[in-house]
């Protein structure tokens, strides 16, 4: 039963700092607004009684007896908003300073702001008699501080409130009886039962306000999770990339993969920068990687890294692919295409450089204690950079590796063999192959 109630819920232990961080904050905001609606009804309640007395002084006098004067129930509401003020200054200053409320606060502040209805309760009663006192307005306004705990998030602090506001009811019904009054005795039962609805509200109270901190949790740690994965795979991952990372909660440790790796680059890019100013640079590069990254997110590739004028992409990493290598060159063939029709809408066409090639990498949250990204590493990345770079040696735009060809069989018919080719780096020549 305990764990229903429980504000911490199943997942604080595994939580990072951030979140608590978050939550705390949130919790301070909300208790804000629950401060500024009490302060907002005290003044309310301050001015209609003002306004009666002014304008109908007969009303004050038939109900009270003419023994209270709004004078006595102003040095009630005036301290108390008085007091909810420094309550706002004291949480606005922990929340300034990413401090939390401490706990024996909380509920020292509780008891005081729900006493308040109790002060004006012995004022009705000791002016009206307890069978009238109790049977208008004043008990009433225990529900407004029960309602409010919601804003909370605390469960036992509502709790808390409730069992206060009943208490006090109950102790000022049972036991605050004028001396000389023909008033009838109090009834037990009555009084209990109205009394035991009162906790009963203040229960039901805490536990909407713990429905709304796990919800309040659980977008933290949504969003927390999202900046976690664009932290490590750049603002460069699609957001339905994001989606399946949270979850398929895909590793982030280093592990074996096996993935297909793409390097492109645009080709004789730094020769046309020299003649055009900075900002023309950027736009022109800016635009022709919003196109080809859109590519990738299409075919469920990732950028792992930009390289200047050219990028680094993974299929199959992080996130599980069967089909890797039909992916990489199915998203070359497209980004060849897409690369053309732009080049006829501008002065300054860019011509490509891609390289693909399969195999098994290292993949992980790699770096050091203080930074990390994740990224692969292997002899498969480095051949296929080296591939990629061919391309300027055969005038070509887009080779695959003998493993990649083997992969598609005859998905890449088309291919066409440059045979065995020397690569800086390696002992022996290696088949290649050019698509496009």
């Amino acid at each position: 039963m305990l764990g229903l109630w429980d504000n911490k819920g199943g997942e604080d232990s595994a939580v990072s700092p951030d979140f608590t961080h978050a939550l705390m904050q949130q919790v301070l905001r909300t208790e804000l607004i629950r401060i500024k609606a009490l302060i907002a009804t005290a003044a309310v309640l301050t001015v209609m009684v003002w306004t009666i007395y002014f304008f109908d002084p007969y009303a004050i006098t038939h109900l009270w007896h003419g023994r209270l004067k709004p004078t006595n129930l102003y040095a009630i509401l005036i301290p108390f908003i008085l007091f909810e003020l420094w309550v706002h200054t004291v949480i606005s200053r922990h929340l300034k300073l990413d401090r939390d409320v401490p706990v024996i606060r909380r509920y020292f502040g509780a008891l005081i702001e729900t006493s308040m209805p109790t002060l004006a309760l012995a004022l009705e009663i000791d002016s009206m008699g307890p069978v009238e006192a109790l049977g208008f307005v004043v008990p009433l306004i225990y529900f407004i501080f029960i309602i409010l705990s919601t804003l909370r998030l605390d469960f036992w602090l509502s709790t808390f409130t409730g069992f206060v506001a009943a208490a006090e009811l109950f102790g000022m019904a049972m036991f605050y009886h004028r001396a000389g009054s023909t008033d009838p005795p109090p009834d037990l039962y009555y009084h209990s039962v109205r009394s035991f609805i009162i906790l009963i509200c203040g229960m039901l109270a805490g536990a909407v306000g713990v429905q709304l901190r796990r919800q309040f949790e659980a977008s933290i740690l949504a969003a927390t999770a999202r900046d976690r994965i664009t932290n490590l795979f750049g603002q460069h991952v699609s957001p339905q990339v994001v989606e399946r990372l949270m979850a398929e909660g895909a590793a982030t440790e280093s592990e074996i993969r096996r993935v297909a790796v793409m390097f492109v680059d645009f080709r004789s890019f730094t020769a046309g920068a020299s003649t055009r100013s900075p900002r023309e640079v950027v736009d022109r590069l800016d635009g022709a990687f919003a196109v080809l990254v859109d590519i990738l997110d299409r075919h469920g590739g990732i950028v792992n890294k930009f390289l200047g004028d050219g990028f680094l992409a993974l299929f199959g990493a992080p996130l599980e692919a069967h089909d890797a290598a039909q992916r990489a060159v199915a998203a070359a063939r497209e980004m060849l295409d897409a690369n053309e029709r732009a080049n006829k809408a501008t002065s300054w066409p860019l011509r490509i450089g891609i390289g693909v090639h399969i195999g098994e990498v290292v993949a992980g949250n790699i770096g050091s204690p203080r930074r990390k990204e994740y990224t692969v590493i292997g002899d498969t990345v480095n051949f296929a950079a080296r591939l990629e770079a061919l391309n300027k040696e055969f005038h070509s735009q887009f080779l695959i590796s003998d493993a990649v060809h083997d992969v598609l069989g005859q998905e890449c018919s088309d291919a066409v063999s440059l045979g065995e080719v020397p690569i800086r780096g390696y002992d022996r020549p290696v088949p290649v192959w050019q698509l496009g």
